[in-house]
């Protein structure tokens, strides 16, 4: 037993380092995306970030020999491939060009409690009083970040809006993805996700290839980046983590974002959101606290004591299987 407790406190330090990795590169993104954006449209930008990603990706599967994933893991594969992968960038990134990178990342990061709300409806968990009460905190924050930011135009207000479809399309992505975790490994699952998304964004080909040759280096770089680290990398991290724990805990890892995409926006591109719109970024980070705060890791023990259980038919099949996944997600 000893040795379970081990491994599961191994495991669970390497999904906190596999999430910090993930939250660090996507607040990143959001700065690179502000910059890359003033050269490249946002259906040019997604696709050039996805055939980035689905390149590095698939060298990877090459080097590593992973297969394709099975069968059952597919429906969420092309769900999360179709919301995350691609309609998200695009959206991310048009909404980018109207509000500044601080102000996106904290209408987005009202995705956790999204996904909170789909996990009860989809995955019958039930809608708890503190969820609705955070739920009514955070989207209060949402509308005076939009109050905020309309005083900019129309275009501002548009460019809110669009953030947060881009956090409705992310929560949604995140609930497609986590059933087909439990058939594929994170590599697969990561992997697959990002081909759809680039032949979704296909039609943007046209933009950008007249874009490209006008863009400077710098852009093309950023590109680049966003393809690798934040979508290659980040993206494989999270659903290795995601894989090991819940889908709760993975959702409050991404509450240090907005901080750190403000910092990087200062640094970078000199930009800070205004007071008022930090003060609604603040409600909808204290919405999404509210209603994290009342939920108990329940099931979280079931892998480690699973395998002690007893002997009889069913139970060590089931055992097995997910001893497989597992290792196939390692």
């Amino acid at each position: 037993m000893d040795q379970a407790k081990a491994a599961s406190s191994r495991q669970e330090r390497l999904a906190v380092l596999a999430a910090a990795v993930t939250v660090v590169l996507w607040a990143s993104a959001f700065v690179a995306i502000r910059s890359a954006g003033k050269e490249y449209s946002p259906g040019a930008l997604a696709l050039g970030r996805l055939l980035a990603g689905s390149i590095t990706l698939g060298l990877i599967c090459l080097v590593r020999r992973e297969g394709l994933p099975p069968r059952a893991a597919w429906p969420g594969i092309l769900a999360s491939g179709l919301l995350w992968f691609g309609l998200y960038m695009v959206v991310l990134n048009w909404g980018e060009q109207e509000v500044d990178a601080g102000t996106a990342a904290l209408l987005v990061n009202v995705g956790p409690i999204l996904i909170a709300l789909l996990g009860g409806w989809l995955l019958k968990e039930g809608f708890p009083p503190r969820l609705m009460a955070g739920m009514a905190v955070s989207f209060a924050g949402a509308a005076v970040v939009g109050v905020s930011m309309s005083d900019g135009g129309r275009s501002s207000l548009l460019g809110v809006l669009l953030c947060l479809l881009a956090a409705v399309t992310y929560a949604a992505g995140v609930v497609s993805q986590k059933p087909a975790l439990r058939h594929g490994s994170a590599l697969q699952v990561t992997t697959w996700g990002c081909v759809i998304g680039t032949v979704a964004c296909l039609p943007f080909a046209g933009q950008l290839v007249s874009e490209l040759p006008d863009a400077s280096p710098g852009a093309t770089l950023n590109v680049i980046y966003l393809g690798v680290f934040p979508t290659a990398l980040a993206f494989t991290t999270w659903a290795y983590a995601l894989a090991r724990t819940s889908a709760g805990k993975m959702g409050a890892t991404t509450y240090a974002a907005p901080a750190l995409v403000v910092l990087m926006s200062w640094l970078i591109l000199g930009e800070v959101p205004g007071w008022l719109t930090l003060a609604g970024g603040v409600l909808c980070l204290a919405g999404v606290a509210v209603s994290r705060g009342g939920r108990k890791p329940v099931a979280a023990p079931s892998p480690v004591i699973e395998p002690d259980g007893p002997a009889d038919g069913p139970e060590p099949a089931r055992g097995a299987a997910q001893g497989s996944t597992t290792r196939a997600m390692k």
